[in-house]
């Protein structure tokens, strides 16, 4: 079965998540993806503590399994022709350096159009190509800082800056570049026409907060901080401590707000003018539930909430129609997953030195998309005699390549090849 992106080739001279991410789904979607980095030790991702797992370890095999690794140092001015020539093959090119940095080399994406004129370009970057800020370097918790993200999450007004606990940033402007570069293959499959694609941390950031930021553009309203409560404001929509640790339940309408109530032995809050906009609570349409008086509904919640069992409430309220989960742990919620027939996902599996890396694919399932690629993550260098081969360069040649450091290759340097 053929993969969507099949016959499309991809120059990536990414590092670390952002763009190594964004060529991954590519890859796994059928794309041929040349992975270009230093060839005195690769990207940083290579590096790992534990020796068994050589230059491949799992971080690294889980963003760029299926790639191919030509180690080719491009601040030389032959490493620079060589991806040059290459682009002439190529229909993709990606990059993740601050501005101006490719341009020193002759690899930015006016001097890569002029030998490809039809290549779809990305750039992923910090603060994007232009303005003042354009130049600074970014991290994943310097940008959640600079965005407001730090400020989303927290109890209250005052509560100390908190950030997401995993590089969200990084990860959403990888999914986001390869949506508008598959966006971009469309069009130019359609007109001919090339594209430049300006990707960066900063716009992923304010996609991730989506409906905060517009409202604050559109009206000037400031996001509270609500810590774990749901975005609705409902009373019931929140994360509650119970005897066995804790629930979030999401009964933001009067519907599911009563069926909570039945399931807590406690209906009369239904009723209670007090707790709730009694008025609007049992008015016809559609709406979310409104507290009279928010802290007496939540310290009743609170109450009935902690002499139950969390595990026992989460199925029991999900069977009456009410969302409902126990807080659990990563690696809990994928243990519990693995091998049952609760959440369906797919499992991918790529073959790497003896064991497998598994991860649980692109976010998405396709009924006809081929499957995964089981091949994990190439030693550095590994298809560089292959690649330079392609573009003329013979084994002599190649060989004085290696002695002077601009390329490794295990294979001319009569280095051990590391199995994939």
């Amino acid at each position: 079965m053929s993969k969507p992106l099949e016959g499309v080739r991809v120059l990536d001279l990414s590092h670390v998540i952002a763009g190594p991410l964004a060529s991954f789904y590519l890859a796994q979607m059928g794309a041929e993806v040349i992975k270009i980095e230093p060839p005195n030790g690769g990207e940083v991702m290579r590096t790992s503590k534990n020796p068994s797992e050589g230059d491949t370890p799992t971080a690294f095999v889980a963003m760029n399994a299926g790639k191919r690794s030509l180690a080719l140092d491009i601040r030389t001015p032959e490493g620079a022709e060589m991806v040059r020539s290459l682009a002439l093959t190529a229909d993709v090119f990606i990059e993740n350096f601050r501005p101006g940095v490719v341009a020193k080399y002759g690899l930015d994406f006016e001097s890569i159009k002029a030998v490809k004129p039809d290549i779809v370009y990305c750039s992923i970057s910090g603060y994007g190509q232009t303005g003042e800020w354009s130049g600074r370097g970014a991290y994943d918790h310097v940008v959640q800082a600079l965005t407001g993200m730090m400020m989303m999450s927290g109890e209250h007004p005052d509560a100390p800056p908190l950030k997401v606990g995993f590089p969200v940033i990084d990860v959403a402007v990888g999914m986001l570049g390869s949506l508008s570069i598959v966006s971009a293959l469309h069009r130019r499959a359609r007109d001919g026409a090339g594209q430049y694609i300006d990707a960066s941390m900063v716009q992923a950031s304010l996609m991730l907060m989506y409906p905060a930021a517009s409202a604050f553009l559109t009206d000037g309203t400031e996001p509270r901080r609500i810590g774990n409560r749901g975005y609705t404001g409902s009373p019931a929509a929140d994360t509650y401590p119970c005897l066995d640790g804790w629930l979030a339940v999401a009964a933001n309408t009067p519907q599911q707000f009563r069926k909570l109530a039945a399931t807590l032995g406690m209906e009369e809050l239904c009723e209670d003018a007090r707790a709730l906009d009694l008025e609007a609570f049992n008015a016809p349409g559609r709406g979310f539930v409104i507290p009279r008086d928010a802290d007496y509904v939540i310290g009743r919640l609170r109450a009935a909430f902690g002499s139950h069992q969390a595990a026992d409430l989460e199925t029991r309220l999900n069977a009456a129609g009410v969302p409902a989960a126990r807080v659990r742990r990563l690696g809990e919620f994928l243990r519990e997953t693995d091998g049952s027939d609760c959440v369906g996902m797919p499992d991918f599996r790529f073959s790497q030195r003896g064991h497998e890396v598994r991860t649980r694919g692109l976010g998405f399932s396709c009924a006809d998309d081929g499957g995964p690629s089981a091949r994990g993550a190439e030693a550095l260098g590994h298809s560089t005699q292959a690649l330079l081969s392609e573009i003329g360069v013979g084994t002599e040649a190649a060989e004085a390549l290696v002695r002077a450091g601009v390329v490794h290759s295990p294979s001319l340097s009569r280095e051990p090849t590391l199995s994939t």
